[in-house]
């Protein structure tokens, strides 16, 4: 199972907000309810992600046991 947790503790430390990754760094309404949901995105987005916020894949995605 996919969980987004990482990332929105990322964004907390570094005071970025939802807000800002649709208008200010373009990323689509759509994808953020994705992440919400804890739906899979694209390797693109991720890279996106990791470079807005400077970090690496494992402060956006995590992956558990689907139990």
């Amino acid at each position: 199972m996919i969980s987004y947790e990482p990332l929105w503790q990322t964004m907390k430390e570094r005071k970025v907000t939802t807000y800002a990754l649709i208008y200010k760094h373009n990323f689509s309404p759509y994808t953020i309810t994705n992440l919400k949901r804890n739906k899979s995105i694209t390797m693109n987005t991720l890279e996106k992600l990791c470079k807005v916020l400077n970090c690496t894949a494992d402060s956006v995605v995590q992956f558990t046991d689907d139990k």
